[in-house]
């Protein structure tokens, strides 16, 4: 234990940051090498994540948002693996370090709260034992002062009387408080970047609204920046900054929130908006489905994923992926509508600066 926490520490000093820039992801291209052939899951990623933000990650299921976040953590199974591109925490290349090392990181600098904390939490061990292995793994603590900090962690995240409940085992626990667990076990070590993956599936309303209220408590209290993946809209417009639209492995829009629902400039995403339950002078607006299905990775199409659901698909989508044009320094869509030589269509506004 006493090596590793030498190495975390030779690891963790040299890493340095540019101005607010966290983590940037750049190309990333992550594939599963099956039997019957490639899946692209990741197919050319790209972002920027700045100190403070909450970036939404959203689309459909099988859209590559949750194997972004196990790329960035290094936590892809076999038979998939990082195939291309960059994933550069301040100076560090997160894609060349080794398991050994990335074990270091992970938790105390980038750390995740996984979509389904029963699976996620060992049943035969106690809470406050999850917890305590964290902790010791990461800090210089002591057995006895992580068994205070496990209580503390508790306390902080809202579940009653935590020095009973530190004792006890996960069945003992509620969906909802798990989940609580499993953030608390995420922020014990004060990591600088936390990965929310669907942290309110399979929760009540409730209990939803208040786990994304904790969540947005801690990320101010510990000044860390956050990364949501959700397929829920009304969670993005609620506490996100920025947005990421995902279709088949592609970021097809990147946006801030407000500019992104008040004026979505890719059809995929006017799509997913047109399919979220609305009220308009207090009645329920008809919900216009995506018609198709999402593409198979296995073998993806040569052009725009969405092409053949897109009801305004022309010749050159079915042929060449569009690049990510500029709507303005905020907004850019991967949409040939914005090409300067694309037909005008209502609501889309063609790009005036060009591609990224």
């Amino acid at each position: 234990m006493k090596k590793m926490r030498l190495f975390q520490e030779d690891i963790l000093k040299n890493i340095q940051f540019e101005d607010d820039l966290i983590l940037k992801v750049d190309h990333l291209q992550t594939t599963f090498y099956t039997h019957m052939g490639q899946v692209k899951a990741v197919r050319g990623v790209s972002f920027d994540l700045r100190k403070g933000e909450i970036l939404g990650i959203v689309g459909e299921s099988g859209s590559g948002k949750s194997v972004t976040a196990m790329s960035i953590m290094g936590l892809v199974d076999e038979p998939g693996r990082v195939s291309g591109g960059s994933i550069r925490y301040g100076n560090l290349e997160l894609t060349k370090l080794k398991d050994s090392e990335m074990n270091q990181l992970r938790g105390k600098e980038i750390s995740m709260i996984f979509q389904d904390p029963m699976t996620s939490l060992n049943p035969v061990f106690t809470i406050g034992q999850q917890l305590k292995e964290v902790i010791l793994t990461h800090t210089s603590l002591t057995g006895a002062e992580a068994h205070e900090r496990a209580i503390q962690l508790l306390r902080m995240v809202g579940i009653p009387e935590p020095e009973l409940r530190v004792r006890q085992y996960p069945h003992q626990f509620s969906g909802g408080m798990r989940q609580r667990v499993m953030i608390a076990m995420a922020v014990s070590c004060n990591p600088k970047v936390l990965i929310a993956d669907e942290p309110t599936t399979a929760l009540d309303v409730t209990i939803q609204a208040q786990i994304l209220e904790l969540i947005q408590n801690l990320k101010t209290k510990l000044d860390s920046t956050v990364i949501l993946i959700t397929h829920d809209l009304g969670v993005v417009s609620e506490i996100c900054t920025k947005v990421n639209v995902m279709y088949g492995g592609l970021v097809m829009e990147s946006s801030d929130v407000i500019d992104l629902f008040e004026n979505p400039q890719h059809p995929y995403t006017n799509g997913l908006l047109q399919s979220v339950p609305i009220n308009v002078r207090g009645e329920k607006a008809r919900l216009i489905p995506i018609d198709g299905t999402p593409p198979d990775l296995l073998k993806p199409p040569s052009g725009c994923p969405f092409s053949p659901r897109c009801p305004h698909t022309m010749g050159i989508c079915q042929k060449e992926a569009a690049p990510l044009f500029r709507i303005n320094d905020r907004h850019c869509a991967a949409c040939w509508l914005h090409s300067p030589e694309a037909p005008q269509v209502p609501g889309y506004v063609q790009s005036k600066v060009g591609e990224e």
